[in-house]
């Protein structure tokens, strides 16, 4: 399943999604979602101890001047990878 969050990680029901997160699923961070990206904070260090690939929205990031802040295990995607996420998970779940 692909999961999207849209959200800043302090207005997400953290442990609802954690509740619906596994490990083959997929995590993607956009708009304002991408603060979860960032090193050090504790909503995305516990989206990735999940077991997901947790991605980010290279443009998003870089619009709101993230790009150095970003944790290395963060994979950062365009648009064009975005759809192919969207193709390879047919469940979606926005948050």
């Amino acid at each position: 399943m692909l999961h999207t969050l849209a959200h800043s990680p302090y207005h997400t029901d953290l442990d609802a999604l954690m509740r619906n997160v596994g490990a083959d699923d997929a995590v993607l961070l956009l708009q304002d979602g991408v603060i979860s990206a960032l090193s050090g904070v504790p909503f995305g260090e516990r989206l990735q101890s999940s077991g997901a690939t947790v991605y980010a929205l290279q443009e998003d990031v870089v619009a709101r001047g993230l790009s150095e802040q970003i944790s290395t295990t963060i994979v950062l995607i365009d648009y064009t990878q975005f759809v192919q996420l969207t193709v390879l998970h047919s469940r979606q779940l926005a948050w």
